[in-house]
This record gives structure tokens, C-alpha cells and sequence, in this order.
């Protein structure tokens, strides 16, 4: 969750590290702190709980000193509140040494009670000062950051990415990694650290991925990278393939606003370079035919959203590659004693790669034979790194905490993957697989005419519904999913209660929370795929009717049936029936987003949420 920078270079350290932390304010934050040190050795901190602009305004009542090394960090409160005592950075070593973590150090209490009876007095509550005090113990001992850190990392038990400077060594910036993101930047004269490659795209584009387990340290000439152990290792280069622009509103009342409109775009470019001959061949997964020839079951497993996505790409892989499938929430796959084997395929989902409980669920599978297959939007991350395989989305940077073209670009890669393992397999003929490519390749068009036509309908409708208490979502196959994702959406920005059902289940139970003026969206199936389907789900939609609920129907163009019993109708183009997910998620975003804009709220950063969870 927390956002992290380190510089160290030829220009104001102040400036990078605060630009920095600006483009990582998405990933959540309650208080922020920079560490300078200058050419002289004198080392500067500042730190305040609240917004990024309260250490703003305090830098400008009293600058800190001029320096081209320090690090900079947004904190998301887990050990003691949001204070300026708990805000980091945290000294140790007399004031000499400063350090920044991400995560959560396990063994922290032990670890505490042990320098207290060597005589530390810690002035937070927080388990990064244990950390900061172990190595500036150890810092007086050796007398060099990078031995300090490796003497340290290995007695730490948890997740945690920390970075370090110390005032006797001027130009370094030393930091060390396990179970939480880091990536370095490369810079002429210059170099970056970050928990995101958004703290320095802004500077460079040329990046490199630190391993578990690694500990790296900067000057402006060179990087080094180590294991824990002290043995020398080549970290993996990569180019950020967007640029700072690409992260910035240019014009949007909103990152999400944004990040909705950019959503043909996003789909075009997850199916781009991955149809050749009107079949779907995806170049990453080249020469791992065996691999889906033999495997007898797929898990996927995710959090929040992207477990809706795998929900959808669960109907995709078992129709066109006809292998059962399961959805795993990742948070509860490993603790359950799952059984997997070598003949099983974990297909993990995360826009950020970083998800901590997803991360572990790849782990888990890895170390118990599985093959493991990552779905990600961020290049350098570590979940891709931990998985045999990746098929990365090109949504771009995804900045609003809700999720929404990385969403419809997960969905749109799981069809893809299950096109691509369906000609492997052997699964999809011909004729279903290229009437599945030309919906696929139709879908970046009728997303836009999706936003063409209902944005304004939808924004109306939510401006209508801003003082709404409570609102339900139904829908039926893959409608199922985009119900609880429509229904996630609307907790997440708006603060109201929602929830998203099976339309069958209605009648098993939350048929009892209809009463009259009670909204509810219900996704109706189009009767081309199954007019048996349809015509349940427009059974679903007069019962709920007859009990007073306001309904609100997105259903596909032409569709009359629906007419006598809906009060609204949201109208989606024509698709196949694995394709309209896609296409009814959109009005739920929107009317989400608006309903949250007509209430006041900060649609891209919604309280005690936060973009990427790098803890578990």
C-alpha cells in the first residue's frame, strides 16, 4: 500500500522525492516524510500525518537541508495511527540513519523487547522503528549500510520493502526486499527507487526488477544488487511501456472518469499482436502447448474485482477449452489445504502484480507442483516473476483506487487465454473460434458507443438516485459476475450499501429486502444465446416489480420484452454471450462514479482503501 522513492543524483533530492510521492498518492496513504542528506553529510527529515500537501506546506515554512540523496514515503497506518510520531521516515543511530518500510514486520514485538533491554527508547508505535533501530545498531558496528542491512533482513519475518541512508555516507541509498514491491530506475548520472515505477517515469523509463530476497544499493554511478547472503545478482531489465503523461487527468474531472473513457483502448490493446490468421495465438505462451494439452483442472485466483474477472473467464476456459474450472478467492486458497497437483494450472489475477494474498496463493501452488500462469497490467512486478508463465493487459497506469479498464482488460485476456488453450486443446472449431475473434475484435467500437450513448442516460439517472440508501444487482451466467462487480463499484466510491445476487437465488432469500422505491439493476441475458435464460431473468424482473422495486434493466439493442416492467433501460450493442460482460459493466461504472460525484465524494480515492494491498 505505501508509497516509496529514493534518489540520489545530481539534482534537489526535495523535488524528486515529492514529485514522486505525488504520483504514488493513489496507492493510499494517511501521512507522508522525506529524508534528505546533503553533500556535507547533514541529514534533514520531515514528516506529517495527513495529505501530501501538509509536508508540502511545512517544507515551505521550514526547508530542509539542499541534498541530492534521500528517500521519500506515504504510509498507510497497520502499527500505531496516523500520526507524526508514527510517519516515516524513522531515526536511528543517533539521528544518523534514516528508513522508510513497507509491510509488516511479524516479529516485531520480540525483536522490540529485545533492543529495549539494550536500552532503545522508541518514540512511535510502529514496527518500522524496530527495523531502523537493528540497523543502526548494527550501522555503529560495521560501519557500512549495505552489511548493516545484511545483518538485519534475515532475523525479519513478514513482508516488508525497506530503504535506508545514513548521514556518513552520502550518495547511497541502500534498500532491501521480501514479499513487498521495489524497482529501480536508471538514470543518466542518476538513479530511482520505487514501490511503482510511477514514483520516477517521470525521469526515466529504463527500469529494472529486484528479486525476493535482494537487497540493492544506488550511487549515481552504479547499482548493485545482492541476494541476503551477500552473492551478486543480475536483476531482470524492462522499458516501461507508458509514459508520465499517461498517468496524469489531462483535462478529466477524475483519474476514473479518465480511466472509463480509456477503456477502448485498453481492450484494443490487450487483443493487440495476439490474433494472427483470424485465431487467437498469444506469443508469450509460445512453446507451452504440452503445458494446456495436460492439465485436467484450472484455479484461478484473485481478490475483489479481479476474482469478478476470473468469474467471467471461468464461463470462457471451460466452454472453449473444456476443462473444469475454479474460482479461488487468494486470501483463502492456501489456508484451506487445496488439492492441486502437476496437472493443475493457477491462473492468478492482479492489476498491480503486487497483491500481497494473491502472491502467496502463487507461492503456495508453486511449492506444491502446480503450474502457475499470471494475468497482470504492471510490467517488473513480482506475482509475474513467481509464475512459470504471464499474459500481461495493456490497460496503461490505472490510478483511481476502483477498478475499471484493468478490469475490462482482465476480462477481455481470460478470453483470450481461453481461446488460444481452446485451439491448443483441440476444444474450439474453427467456426466458434472466428466468430469469437471477430466479437472479440468488435468489442473496443462497442464499448465507445456504449459511452456515447449512455453516459449522459446513466450520469442522470444516478443524479436522480444521490440520497439512495441501498441498491441491488441481479443477474444470471456471466451476468452474475458483473452484478457483484456493479454491486463492489458502488460500496467502494459511494459509501451505500449494495449487493449483487444470482437472479435465481432471489427467491431463496433476498426477494425479503424488496420493498417499495428499492432499486435494483438487473442484467438481462439476450434472448439470442438462450431465450430460456431471458425469459427466467424477465420472470425475476416482474416478481421484484410487483413487490414495488425501481428497475433498472441493461439489456442489449432491439430487446422489447423487457419494456412493460422496467422503469429504466440501459441498452448495450449486440455481442456474443461471453462478449456482454464486457459491454454491462460499463453503465455500472458510470453510474457508480456519478452517484459518488452527486454525493461529493473523491470518486479515485475512497476512505480506508487503497490501490495495491502489498500486505496480507
Amino acid at each position: 500500500m505505501c508509497g516509496i522513492v529514493g534518489y540520489v543524483g545530481p539534482r534537489p533530492s526535495q523535488d524528486i522525492l515529492l514529485a514522486g510521492l505525488a504520483r504514488l498518492e493513489y496507492r493510499g496513504y494517511d501521512s507522508a516524510g522525506i529524508a534528505v542528506i546533503d553533500d556535507n553529510g547533514s541529514l534533514g527529515m520531515r514528516k506529517k500525518a495527513g495529505k501530501l500537501q501538509v509536508l508540502r506546506d511545512s517544507l515551505e515554512d521550514a526547508a530542509l537541508p539542499d541534498g541530492t540523496t534521500g528517500i521519500g514515503h506515504t504510509r498507510w497506518a497497520t502499527h500505531g495511527g496516523p500520526t507524526d510520531a508514527n510517519a516515516h521516515p524513522h531515526l536511528a543511530d543517533d539521528d544518523r540513519l534514516a528508513l522508510i518500510h513497507n509491510g509488516i514486520i511479524e516479529n516485531f514485538a520480540l525483536l522490540k523487547a529485545e533492543l529495549e533491554a539494550d536500552g532503545v527508547d522508541f518514540r512511535s508505535e510502529t514496527d518500522t522503528e524496530v527495523a531502523a533501530a537493528l540497523i543502526g545498531r548494527e550501522y555503529r558496528r560495521t560501519g557500512d549500510l549495505q552489511e548493516a542491512f545484511r545483518a538485519v533482513v534475515n532475523r525479519l519475518e513478514g513482508a516488508f520493502t525497506l530503504l535506508a541512508v545514513h548521514k556518513d555516507e552520502p550518495g547511497l541509498v541502500v534498500a532491501a526486499r521480501r514479499n513487498s514491491p521495489l524497482v529501480i530506475g536508471l538514470g543518466e548520472g542518476e538513479n530511482f527507487l520505487g514501490s511503482d515505477v510511477a514514483a520516477f517515469v517521470d525521469h526515466t523509463r529504463r527500469a529494472l526488477a529486484i528479486g525476493q530476497d535482494e537487497i540493492v544499493a544506488i550511487t549515481p554511478a552504479a547499482v548493485t544488487v545482492t541476494d541476503f547472503a551477500g552473492n551478486p545478482v543480475t536483476p531482470e531489465p524492462f522499458d516501461v511501456s507508458w509514459d508520465a503523461a499517461s498517468a496524469e487527468k489531462g483535462g478529466w474531472p477524475s483519474f476514473m472518469a479518465k480511466e472509463v473513457a480509456e477503456e477502448p483502448d485498453a481492450v484494443a490493446n490487450t487483443i493487440r499482436g495476439r490474433v494472427q490468421d483470424g485465431a487467437v495465438v498469444i506469443p508469450e505462451l509460445d512453446g507451452s502447448d504440452e503445458l494446456f494439452r495436460g492439465i485436467d483442472r484450472i484455479i484461478i485466483t484473485a481478490c475483489g474485482t479481479a476474482s469478478y474477472a476470473g468469474m467471467v473467464g471461468k464461463y470462457a476456459l471451460e466452454q472453449w477449452a473444456r476443462v473444469p474450472v475454479d474460482v479461488e478467492l487468494a486470501h483463502e486458497f492456501r489456508y484451506r489445504d487445496p488439492v492441486i497437483g502437476e496437472n493443475t494450472l493457477v491462473v492468478s489475477i492482479s492489476q498491480s502484480g503486487e497483491t500481497m494474498d494473491t502472491l502467496m496463493a502463487v507461492k503456495y501452488a508453486r511449492e506444491r507442483g502446480a503450474r502457475t500462469l499470471s494475468i497482470c497490467n504492471t510490467q517488473g512486478a513480482t506475482i509475474p516473476r513467481e509464475s512459470d508463465a504471464v499474459v500481461y493487459t495493456h490497460a496503461g497506469p490505472e490510478v483511481a483506487v476502483a477498478s475499471t479498464k484493468a478490469f475490462v482488460a482482465q476480462i477481455t485476456a481470460l478470453l483470450l487465454l481461453g481461446l488460444h488453450a481452446g485451439r491448443v486443446r483441440g476444444t474450439v472449431s474453427a467456426a466458434d473460434a472466428a466468430a469469437a475473434v471477430a466479437d472479440l475484435e468488435a468489442l473496443p467500437a462497442k464499448i465507445a458507443k456504449v459511452l456515447a450513448d449512455e453516459q449522459a442516460h446513466v450520469t442522470q439517472l444516478a443524479g436522480w438516485m444521490a440520497d439512495t440508501r441501498s441498491v441491488l444487482f441481479l443477474g444470471r451466467h456471466v451476468g452474475y459476475p458483473i452484478a457483484l462487480e456493479g454491486a463492489l463499484k458502488l460500496k467502494e466510491i459511494s459509501y451505500i450499501h449494495a449487493e449483487g445476487f444470482a437472479a435465481g437465488e432471489l427467491k431463496h432469500g433476498p426477494i425479503a429486502l424488496i420493498e417499495p422505491g428499492q432499486p435494483v439493476f438487473v442484467l438481462l441475458p439476450s434472448p439470442r444465446h438462450s431465450a430460456l435464460l431471458h425469459a427466467k431473468v424477465v420472470s425475476n424482473i416482474q416478481e421484484i416489480r410487483a413487490r414495488g422495486a425501481r428497475v433498472i434493466v441493461i439489456a442489449e439493442e432491439g430487446d422489447a420484452a423487457v419494456l412493460p416492467f422496467a422503469d429504466e433501460v440501459i441498452r448495450i450493442p449486440l455481442a456474443g454471450a461471453l462478449f456482454e460482460p464486457i459491454l454491462a459493466v460499463v453503465p455500472l461504472q458510470i453510474f457508480a462514479m456519478a452517484l459518488a460525484t452527486a454525493k461529493g465524494l473523491d470518486v479515485d480515492q475512497p476512505r480506508n482503501l487503497a490501490k495495491s494491498v502489498t500486505v496480507e
